[in-house]
């Protein structure tokens, strides 16, 4: 293993270095200014794109090796905007989230709640595969199913919560909340992993008060949207990431809407950014057609930087801004 030896530097000398480099800092203040307000190793997350590379073949395939210089042109003060739009966009996003996320408590809780107050507890809920026990078939370990699990997270954040109306069911009702009471207090995370092992019945149920034909394409876009939601209310960089959990993309006959979504391949079409915000857009729509909100996002993705990147980067098709999907 490699032992860190890098030094620590100085603002001015992570200006000089940025320099050196081949980054345009223009005025020196301003450039001080934004290193002490976000610091360097996050700008230098926003210059990433531009730095050099070089390709080379090895064992048959061939290889990029990003170089630490520039590419001529870089200049900070367009990081800087970059900074500002990934700023905006991470504030719209959990709006979005919220939204959503206030709205799949109301819904699980609904359903279940016409089952049982404690139809999350019940086993015949969820499928077999997720109330089941793993067992490792070289080593006959046990390992505990994924609805013990689920249990026992929702138990710590019922243990750990400090509401009101949590202290009067503790006080009161032995600590045993209804499902309807209970999802009030409940992460988007805990709200995905339950739908996920719902029955498909359970949860297509809910998936159609979305608008939204199966249990399987609401669950990939409610793990979707949590993961965006964790990069936004962590601040980090949204616009150009890659996600790691990305939404499935609806068949055009499916969701026409949505059709869009497909009409590219490659990388940034399947993983970018544009695809959760497509999805929050829909979901709102379904929501509250009145909703404003995509309607300030379409107009935040249009007030995309003017520089080397643009909403491509992103992972929007061309043509996006005339879809239905973000008119009024």
């Amino acid at each position: 293993m490699t032992e860190y030896s890098k030094p620590w530097l100085s603002i001015d000398e992570q200006i000089d270095t940025l320099m050196a480099r081949g980054v345009d800092i223009g005025n020196r203040a301003d450039a001080r200014d934004l290193l002490a307000q976000v610091g360097y190793y996050r700008l230098t997350g926003y210059l990433y794109p531009f730095r050099q590379s070089e390709s080379s073949v090895e064992g048959g395939r061939e290889r990029v090796r990003v170089l630490a210089d520039y590419r001529m042109g870089t200049s900070i003060r367009y990081a800087a905007e970059l900074i500002d739009f990934d700023r905006r966009l991470r504030m719209l996003v959990l709006e979005a989230v919220e939204r959503i996320e206030i709205s799949l408590r109301m819904q699980i809780g609904y359903t279940l709640g016409a089952r049982s107050a404690f139809a999350h507890q019940d086993p015949t809920s969820y499928t077999r595969s997720f109330t089941e026990e793993h067992v490792d078939e070289v080593t006959g370990e046990r390992t505990p199913s994924k609805f013990s699990s689920l249990l026992a997270r929702i138990q710590l954040r019922q243990a750990s919560s400090d509401e009101a109306f949590v202290a009067h069911f503790r006080e009161r009702y032995d600590d045993r909340l209804p499902i309807w009471a209970l999802t009030e207090i409940l992460e988007l995370g805990h709200l995905g992993q339950m739908f996920g092992g719902l029955q498909n019945d359970l949860g297509t149920r809910i998936a159609n008060a979305y608008s939204v034909p199966s249990k399987k394409m609401f669950g990939s876009w409610v793990s979707s949207l949590n993961y965006v939601r964790n990069v936004a209310a962590h601040h980090a960089r949204l616009f150009n990431r890659k996600l790691v959990v990305a939404p499935s993309r609806p068949n055009p006959e499916l969701l026409p809407l949505l059709g869009h979504l497909r009409a590219n391949s490659g990388s940034k079409a399947t993983f970018g950014t544009y695809n959760a915000l497509a999805i929050m857009a829909y979901l709102i729509s379904v929501l509250d057609p009145a909703c404003q909100w995509k309607l300030t996002m379409a107009g935040h993705m249009r007030d995309f930087p003017v520089g080397e990147l643009t909403v491509a980067d992103m992972g929007a098709p061309m043509g996006w801004e005339d879809q239905e999907l973000w008119r009024r």
